[in-house]
């Protein structure tokens, strides 16, 4: 696969029909794998953040969810196709319905997640939920205060699929720390509000705004006490950005660790 790498983090240039046609492929293996998707946010995190750096280089599919990625692709003269988590999980639902694969929800905040599942059989009525749990305190290198309990009550279950929703860099740590031991799990994909958005508990930026690349600024509006993670997406990603092309990425990382 095509691979764009933005300050350190190698973004898969695919369209959304090419992630699912990959999907499938991941699904009718032996093997488990784990999508990601990164956005500004994620990759600002990621420079202070080395291990969390190495997780999203490790994913098996890193998505551009972030139309921040696009721009700084285009900064390098390559190309990124933006797909969003939501939309993303949103697929992959449709195609577990259709394939008969059981998926599982963990993550969000109470009752979150099974909200979410009522959404998602209201849409995919044959749609196999295995289950559907809401997440507790998690530490920041993946640790749940219940993580054995956890993974025997989805081993019980069986799901195929499963999408965690523990907010940005915890979720990815939590899949990478845990998917071995979920036995029946073949994908599994970090989707941070994804939960919230399906489950009408928060409204998304209109699709105009979305395609503007002003859907930090509806968020802003309606999520005001959200500004330190906007800011990262819309002042500092840019400026790292920047920096790198003008300094190269060797000379800012040396930089760093002299610090």
């Amino acid at each position: 696969m095509n691979k764009v790498e933005i300050l350190g983090v190698k973004i898969d240039s695919l369209s959304l029909q090419e992630v699912l046609a990959t999907v499938e492929q991941f699904l009718a293996s032996k093997n488990k794998y784990y999508i990601v998707t990164p956005n500004p946010e994620f990759l600002v995190a990621a420079q202070k953040d080395k291990n969390f750096a190495e997780i999203l280089n490790y994913a098996d599919i890193a998505i551009a969810d972030g139309i921040g990625l696009g721009w700084a692709a285009k900064k390098q003269g390559q190309r990124l196709q933006r797909i969003t988590g939501v939309d993303l999980m949103w697929h992959l639902c449709e195609l577990a319905e259709q394939k008969g694969y059981p998926i599982y929800l963990f993550g969000g905040a109470d009752q979150i997640a099974k909200q979410t599942a009522e959404v998602l059989r209201e849409y995919f009525p044959n749609l196999k939920i295995a289950g559907a749990k809401s997440g507790g305190e998690i530490s920041s290198d993946g640790r749940l205060t219940e993580d054995e309990s956890v993974i025997e009550k989805i081993n019980e279950v069986k799901p195929k699929i499963i999408f965690v929703a523990l907010g940005q860099v915890k979720q990815e740590k939590w899949i990478f720390r845990h998917l071995d031991q979920m036995t029946s799990v073949k994908i599994a994909m970090g989707v941070g509000g994804a939960f919230d958005y399906i489950s009408g508990n928060v409204t998304r930026a209109p699709e105009l705004l979305r395609n503007l690349g002003l859907e930090w600024l509806y968020r802003l509006i309606k999520e005001p006490w959200r500004w330190k993670r906007i800011a990262n997406a819309v002042i500092i990603f840019p400026l790292l950005v920047y920096k790198e092309r003008i300094f190269g990425r060797n000379k800012k990382t040396e930089s760093e660790q002299s610090e």
